[in-house]
């Protein structure tokens, strides 16, 4: 039996010029995480998981559940994770062995708020995938099949930076060029230390089914027209992640609590915020930390300067339904 698991991540900054050739700072968070159990079997299964069963004890229960984790449980992303994998077995000539299985899976990680849920899902299938038939494919590619497993086959919008962080884990540095993502479909990724950085929190609220904002509205329609306000806030949302490198590198809190805060500022000029995500971000700032969006919505990252900041954080956010935790970057911490 092969059982793998990726976790949730956080953008610390960039978001969201990754889907636009932009540039991003990125982190894995351990506390959460996707499992998968993958093992022989004479036909090929994918077994359902709780979120994949259509029973519900009354109306209220169905309508409560599907607010919180939408409309579709990890099936179908499974599927379309196996497609392409097959697809790319295919294009690289590489035979794969007639063994049917059956994969399971289970993820804690807390839906619809940005945390890389299902991406966490499918980085693991490929893990298991590639353990099962005995391939080897680098972590660059496995974050491109894991983007295309949801863009080309369900054609779900969305960027290449949570599968990348996902992929590398720790914490990873990504510049989407646009020649290199447009020829090989993937950028240049740095591995940075997670030692380099400060204290950070990861706060979450799962009352609130905002999810992703509503998110990309008309954003993506106008940078493809050229917009110039999208245009350059999308180069200015990546030089906060170039910016950021250096103050990490160079130990400049200051500079990265700045950033951090500007980030977000920005995106609630270009984007519509929701209330419960605004006040999930002021109530952090009012406690003296950064805070920026860890994701599109739903759920807010920063750092802290001591624990009693810490602890008057956790205690506010608690006054308004918001869970606040230490992030688990590297298997060392915690």
């Amino acid at each position: 039996m092969i059982e793998t698991y990726a976790y949730s991540r956080a953008g610390l900054l960039g978001n969201p010029s990754d889907g636009y050739f932009g540039k991003t700072i990125a982190m894995i968070v351990r506390n959460f995480r996707a499992r998968v159990l993958l093992y022989p079997s004479s036909r090929l299964e994918i077994k359902a998981s709780k979120a994949d069963h259509p029973v519900f004890e009354s109306m209220d229960e169905l309508y409560r559940l599907t607010r919180w984790r939408g409309y579709y449980g990890g099936i179908r992303i499974i599927q379309a994770t196996i497609m392409r994998f097959v697809d790319y077995c295919k294009e690289h000539e590489i035979t794969l062995e007639d063994r049917n299985f059956t994969i399971e899976y289970e993820s804690t990680i807390p839906l619809r708020l940005g945390l890389g849920g299902s991406s966490a899902i499918i980085t693991a299938v490929l893990r298991a995938l590639c353990q099962y038939f005995q391939i080897e494919i680098s972590p660059q590619i496995q974050a491109k099949l894991a983007l295309e497993a949801e863009t080309k086959e369900i054609g779900v919008a969305a960027g290449p930076q949570d599968r990348v962080v996902q992929a590398f884990e720790g914490l990873v540095y990504m510049d989407f060029d646009r020649a290199k993502m447009e020829t090989l479909g993937y950028g240049n990724y740095e591995s940075l230390d997670p030692a380099l950085l400060p204290p950070v929190y990861l706060a979450y609220r799962t009352s609130l089914s905002e999810g992703t904002e509503v998110f990309h509205n008309n954003v993506r329609d106008r940078w493809r027209s050229n917009d110039r306000e999208i245009v350059d806030a999308m180069k200015l949302w990546a030089s906060y992640a170039e910016n950021g490198k250096r103050a990490l590198i160079d130990r400049n809190r200051e500079d990265l609590d700045r950033l951090i805060d500007a980030n977000f500022d920005l995106r609630a000029k270009i984007y519509t915020i929701g209330e419960g995500n605004l006040e999930m971000v002021h109530t952090a700032r009012q406690c003296g930390v950064s805070a920026n969006f860890a994701g599109s919505g739903g759920a807010i990252v920063g750092t802290y300067p001591d624990q009693s900041t810490y602890e008057r954080l956790e205690a506010s956010m608690k006054e308004i339904g918001v869970a606040v935790i230490k992030p688990k970057v590297s298997e060392k911490a915690g």
